[in-house]
């Protein structure tokens, strides 16, 4: 344990989910959450179109028949626990959700996949409300980003999970009304199944996001044990096995000393395009520079962008005309070269036609992530993008902040637009009067007596 450590942060955390309330939630992280809510629901119903999802559909069939909970979209009726599974695994399947930057979490991915799964596998007996959903949904965000922003070292476990499993008990325990030990507790069996490393990440392979629907169950399965009783270890953090001992032991207590209710959900970044968040500087420098400049892509000589080592550890990779989806989502030099191309990144640009494209593939290669001088590895900004023009000109753009991030947000009329294009995009499209009854559900959250009643709109009409 590091010396500026509190003695017994496992304590407050659990304290701080245990004495959470609604009417104690700022306005500004309501209306956050509800932002967010929809976000993640938009990137989930787009998430339907990937082809993976007809297999592990199929897979999740062979884990038990039930009928507790549906899948956004397609409406196919599972066990909680697999519902959560395929719904968590589309919200993060295109990389399109939301991220915690100084965590370094996309928080929502596990915690409202888990949340949702749960109200509707209770329904039989209580109703879950818009409120509660809200408060579970925060308290989670307020834990899965506390933890996050808590570890200084280098990425090694796959903190999108693991934190947002954390972070999904906790939002539980706070709905089921749990007390601080019996929280504590259920964190700590959370702890105890997690999972995921930075190896898909590397690799870029489709594991990756399903690594957030493994850990949807175990958020599950560790509230369930809580709740009748089953003890978990209660030292899971700081513990001489515990989470700051052997996944990110390099850890400050300062957030947690920061820490606010409601804070957390304040901080999200959207994304505007379907990629790592990552490469989202590049993106932006580029079609901010050619906005102004008015350059076309085939004058482009080169382009350099200057990032922190997290950007360099993340989305450094070469490309190739025969890359995995997966994996150009975190190249760069891809995912720049089509911003340049087409003015914006969208879920088509990902198809293996689009990837394959000789003038994608032309200009990527005359992209190159360089060092710049921040030496912190949680760091995403400042980035600089430079373009050389092959009439010997230079443009360039300092960015101390990516389009989507506090600092620089989507207008409310952006996100609708991104929550509109997603939930167009998915297997079947949604029509302008499903989106649009969506959107007013959501804006709504407080007055729906039933979360039941928000899963109904997540449905495609049949064709």
């Amino acid at each position: 344990m590091p010396s500026n450590a509190s003695a017994d942060v496992t304590a407050a955390l659990s304290e701080h989910v245990a004495s959470a309330s609604y009417h104690a939630l700022p306005d500004a992280a309501i209306q956050a959450a509800k932002t967010f809510i929809l976000d993640s629901f938009g990137v989930a119903l787009s998430g339907t179109r990937v082809p993976a999802m007809q297999v592990l559909h199929e897979i999740a069939a062979t884990w038990g028949k039930g009928d507790a909970a549906r899948v956004w979209g397609t409406g196919e009726a599972y066990p909680a626990a697999s519902a959560a599974f395929l719904n968590g695994y589309q919200i993060h399947n295109q990389e399109w959700d939301c991220l915690h930057e100084p965590a370094v979490v996309h928080p929502m991915a596990v915690v409202l996949a888990t949340l949702i799964a749960w109200a509707e596998s209770v329904s039989r007996t209580r109703r879950v409300s818009g409120c509660e959903l809200i408060l579970g949904c925060t308290v989670a965000i307020d834990v899965a980003a506390t933890l996050g922003s808590a570890a200084q070292n280098r990425l090694q476990f796959f903190r999108p999970a693991m934190c947002g499993a954390l972070g999904a008990t906790a939002g539980l325990a706070t709905m089921h009304g749990l007390d601080a030990r019996t929280t504590r507790s259920a964190m700590g069996s959370c702890y105890s199944q997690l999972s995921g490393t930075m190896q898909a990440h590397v690799e870029g392979s489709p594991v990756l996001p399903l690594q957030i629907g493994f850990n949807t169950r175990a958020a599950l399965n560790a509230i369930e044990l809580a709740a009748r009783g089953i003890l978990g270890p209660l030292n899971w953090l700081e513990g001489p096995f515990g989470y700051f001992t052997l996944i990110d032991p390099q850890w400050d207590k300062q957030p947690f000393t920061d820490l606010r209710l409601g804070q957390c959900v304040t901080e999200l970044s959207h994304k505007p395009f379907p990629s790592g968040r990552a490469s989202h500087g590049g993106a932006d420098g580029v079609i901010e520079l050619q906005r102004r400049h008015r350059f076309l892509s085939k004058n482009v000589a080169a382009v350099r962008i200057f990032a922190p080592p997290l950007v360099r550890q993340l989305v450094d990779r070469p490309p190739s005309a025969d890359m995995a989806p997966s994996y150009a989502r975190l190249c760069l030099p891809y995912v720049a070269a089509t911003a340049l191309l087409r003015g914006t990144v969208t879920v088509e640009d990902f198809e293996p036609a689009a990837i394959a494209q000789p003038s994608r593939q032309a200009l990527a290669i005359r992209i190159r992530v360089c060092a710049d001088a921040n030496a912190s590895h949680k760091a995403l900004v400042p980035q600089r993008v430079e373009v050389d023009l092959t009439n010997g000109s230079q443009h360039a753009i300092d960015l101390p902040a990516v389009l989507g991030a506090p600092g620089r947000p989507l207008s409310r009329i952006q996100h609708l637009e991104k929550f509109s294009a997603a939930a167009q995009s998915g297997a079947r499209a949604m029509s302008r009067e499903q989106i649009d009854q969506l959107v007013e559900v959501v804006q709504q959250l407080e007055a729906c007596d039933d979360v039941v009643q928000l899963v109904d709109r997540l449905m495609f009409v049949p064709a």
